[in-house]
């Protein structure tokens, strides 16, 4: 008997598609199940829990899924709530609304709920975020920064995420909010293997060790281990970040990458290599 694989992640940049093909969310309800689909919506990010769960529950059941739920966790309590918990516990996939990412933190992380996600996600189940539920997904987060600037040490504030894809810095509403400064700035000062910016209506999906691109914009992977300087030793909070010799791949729908070869992967290749070089 095959052993059971981890859930692939569906990491949203925000502003996704809820009216017309919603390709992105499309993708998560096939990867949750289909038609068989079992949801379970977390809302901790948002301060309108209500309407932003009223809002998915009528998209995912247009897409067809089988059932949809809203667990909402307005206080740290709730999280250890049974019955929430044994929500999660039915759900194919979890899926994390936009909002303040610091609140998915402080509500959920370390709880009854979040050993639940934890365990139903090693089991198989998909789990998706977006804004918000896409920051969250590294170990060590954005919390919140600057947008349209160049990198400086002061452009971005760094925290403790839920660790679904450790190693990676997540940035969101990418192209669209001219993140590239804040991305590399927190690069830089991370221990990461890999900064990832996804624009809006677009999604990673991230299934063992490779990523695919679905959605209208683009992916951008900051590769900075191939830094060959940076002047980060010495530099006052809000000097300019100098960074040489970063490897940047821009990869829109279709694209994949391979991130233990640390290679993007052309449409219709297998993926075993990966010849291509970084596109900017």
């Amino acid at each position: 008997m095959a052993s059971q694989q981890r859930g692939p992640l569906v990491i949203i940049g925000g502003a996704e598609d809820k009216e017309g093909d919603c390709t992105v969310l499309r993708e998560f309800v096939r990867r949750a199940g289909g038609i068989n689909a079992q949801i379970a919506v977390l809302t901790a990010a948002t301060s309108l829990p209500r309407e932003v769960g009223e809002d998915y529950i009528r998209v995912f059941e247009r897409l067809g899924a089988a059932k949809v739920r809203v667990v909402d966790t307005e206080y740290r309590e709730d999280a250890s709530d049974p019955d929430r918990v044994e929500a999660l516990q039915e759900a194919t996939g979890i899926f994390f609304t936009g909002g303040d990412q610091a609140r998915i933190i402080e509500l959920i992380k370390d709880t009854p709920l979040d050993r639940a996600i934890r365990e139903r996600h090693a089991q198989g189940a998909v789990i998706g975020g977006t804004s918000a539920g896409a920051a969250m997904m590294p170990d060590v987060m954005i919390i919140e920064g600057d947008s349209a600037t160049n990198p400086r040490v002061d452009v971005v504030d760094m925290g403790p995420g839920m660790g679904f894809l450790p190693g990676i810095v997540v940035d969101q509403h990418f192209a669209q909010r001219g993140r590239l400064g804040r991305l590399i700035a927190a690069l830089v000062q991370q221990p990461a293997i890999f900064g990832i910016g996804i624009d809006e209506n677009t999604a990673v999906i991230v299934d063992g060790d490779e990523f695919e691109v679905v959605g209208e914009g683009a992916i951008t992977v900051v590769d900075e281990s191939t830094a060959t300087h940076n002047n980060l030793d010495g530099l006052l909070k809000d000097e300019a970040l100098a960074v040489c010799g970063v490897k940047l791949h821009i990869l829109p729908h279709g694209y994949r990458f391979n991130l233990k070869q640390r290679q993007p992967i052309l449409p219709g290749d297998t993926g075993q290599r990966s010849p291509v070089a970084a596109a900017s």
